[in-house]
């Protein structure tokens, strides 16, 4: 079992700020706590309205990779509030929805937020996502929205997520993911450094497409989808930016950190990366 250390500055402050009462920060990232998704880019709003319909079109997306179908046993790791669980609770029906996150108080405020259909199962669990609580072959599909870059070791996620998988299931996730240039992982990693703490915890935003296709051929998946969807993503940077004074003023790692994002993200050195894969 790894002992993994809560290091989630940007929740400690997303907390603050909803018991202190700022409702466009509740109606954007109450539900979702991850980037947005647009079909049509140039037609992004900039509010909080629009920032939450494109979360959770990003949650769509990722989902859909997976082939999510009715019936279905569905594990989220990295369940945030519940967003993803919420989600699937009203898209589908005879379903066991269930959501794990390291960090109680995450747990909580799902508990409070998602509340299963009468056609649908669901519970919200603590637990480790390189250790996953759960029995093997458990689940048709797991999925990790915006958050395996926290995870201490992707080996060993994708390790649990093959074994708690069904035969036949599937592993969805999305992804920073920077291109094949090992000057560039140098780099990248040193301009995350300047600080004591980061303001988006712990990560590790170097690992790049080939070593996910090495990782899914060493861990017994096979590949459905590689899909780079860093244009529909772009306008949650001028979103955040509209909040900055709210979200990181207090935080100079928090600009740093977003900016450094935004532009490798816009100059294609880093993509954002939707990824699926069936147990063999």
């Amino acid at each position: 079992m790894i002992d993994q250390q809560i290091n989630l500055p940007y929740f400690d402050t997303l907390f603050t700020l909803l018991d202190n009462g700022h409702p466009e920060i509740d109606l954007a990232f109450g539900r979702h706590v991850h980037w947005g998704y647009w079909p049509n880019p140039e037609k992004a709003l900039n509010t909080p309205e629009d920032f939450r319909k494109a979360a959770e079109q990003l949650t769509y997306e990722v989902y859909s990779a997976a082939n999510v179908k009715d019936g279905q046993s569905v594990l989220d790791v990295g369940c945030g509030f519940g967003g993803t669980i919420a989600s699937l609770n009203e898209q589908f029906s005879q379903m066991n929805l269930v959501g794990l996150n390291i960090d109680e108080r995450q747990l909580i405020q799902a508990r409070k937020k998602v509340v299963a259909r009468d056609v649908n199962t669901l519970r919200f669990e603590q637990g480790n996502a390189c250790a996953l609580p759960f029995a093997d072959e458990s689940f048709d599909v797991v999925l990790a929205v915006e958050c395996i870059f926290h995870f201490p070791d992707r080996r060993q996620f994708f390790e649990e997520a093959f074994r708690v998988l069904k035969p036949g299931g599937h592993l969805a996730l999305c992804d920073f993911v920077p291109i094949d240039l090992s000057i560039l992982f140098m780099w990248f990693n040193s301009k995350f450094n300047f600080f004591k703490s980061s303001f988006y915890g712990d990560f590790d935003m170097r690992y790049t497409t080939s070593r996910y296709r090495q990782l899914a051929a060493e861990t017994g998946f096979a590949p459905l989808v590689e899909r780079n969807i860093t244009a529909n993503t772009l306008p949650t940077y001028k979103f955040l930016w509209t909040l900055a004074q709210t979200w990181m003023s207090n935080s100079p790692a928090a600009f740093v950190q977003t900016f450094n994002t935004e532009w490798l993200s816009r100059l294609g050195l880093l993509n954002y990366m939707i990824f699926s894969y069936t147990k063999k």
